[in-house]
């Protein structure tokens, strides 16, 4: 019996379909931290992130370059950052809290698991390394963290839960361990200092010459290719993005950002890791 064309390319079809799922499967992480019983989950708000933040105080400066290295060294810290993910595996998304609250938590999340993941593959020179698109391991698709009774990648906690929440200064928060990232906070955050944290955060973004440069006199912009990516996030024109801004820009810098005249141009992403060694040699100074 001889097949028909049509019934060999679909053969062809499932079996690459298959081979594709086998692979996926063979590449994915299990998951980080563990679940509760449903009688031990609580609020977000009830959840405690000073472990992290010990942590982070220890191994991540104030340039938000982080000491992998030293970290992946210690089996005490490695342990103390799963048990910390093991915690957030404690929330339960579906109860009351306030919104300063869920968005720390879900920045420490994105933040912590993203270390996690990079700890697992150092050392590695950059998180692209790690984010096959159709055969392989993606660290941003398939390395998920449990909260409550749910898995969330990466990718979900940013694009599903953080970008829905209406704050877009988010993108000044979430780190992917990258240099063209913003820098990485040495402490979480927390919802009673959330708003300052955001804040400086943003200050910093703009203040480093990496993700942002003017020129007055050409009315002129070059801006991180965050704001490309995410521009929705800020608003629909260029104008309604920068006015978002305006207030985190260096003074000298506020009217041009605002004015329709100004031409925007985005600038080269960095993806190199935001590793302690070697940060001399991949980023100049403020």
């Amino acid at each position: 019996m001889h097949l028909s064309r049509v019934t060999r390319y679909a053969c062809v079809a499932l079996l690459a379909a298959h081979t594709l799922l086998q692979t996926s499967i063979a590449h994915a992480k299990p998951p980080v931290g563990q679940r509760w019983p449903q009688s031990q989950l609580v609020a977000i708000d009830k959840i405690d992130h000073g472990p992290l933040n010990t942590l982070l105080a220890k191994y991540v400066d104030e340039d938000g370059y982080v000491n992998y290295a030293g970290w992946q060294r210690s089996q005490t810290d490695r342990q103390a950052l799963l048990a910390y993910l093991s915690s957030l595996g404690k929330a339960n998304p579906q109860l009351r809290c306030s919104k300063e609250a869920r968005l720390a938590f879900w920045i420490n999340a994105y933040n912590a698991l993203t270390i996690e993941g990079i700890l697992q593959e150092y050392p590695t020179t950059s998180i692209r390394n790690h984010t096959a698109k159709l055969f392989g391991y993606n660290i941003w698709k398939e390395l998920p963290l449990i909260v409550g009774s749910s898995q969330h990648s990466l990718e979900h906690i940013e694009h599903e839960i953080l970008r829905k929440m209406g704050e877009p200064r988010i993108h000044f928060a979430i780190v992917c361990a990258s240099i063209g990232c913003p820098r990485l906070r040495n402490e979480a955050y927390v919802a009673d200092r959330l708003e300052k944290q955001l804040a400086d955060n943003a200050r910093d973004f703009f203040s480093r010459p990496g993700n942002f440069r003017y020129d007055a006199n050409q009315r002129t912009m070059q801006v991180s290719a965050i704001l490309n990516w995410f521009a929705a996030d800020f608003g629909d024109t260029q104008v309604e993005q920068f006015t978002r801004v305006k207030q985190y820009l260096p003074p000298a810098a506020q009217q041009l950002a605002v004015s329709p005249r100004t031409q925007l141009s985005y600038l080269d992403y960095n993806w190199s890791i935001n590793d302690q060694t070697g940060r001399i040699a991949h980023r100049p100074g403020k």
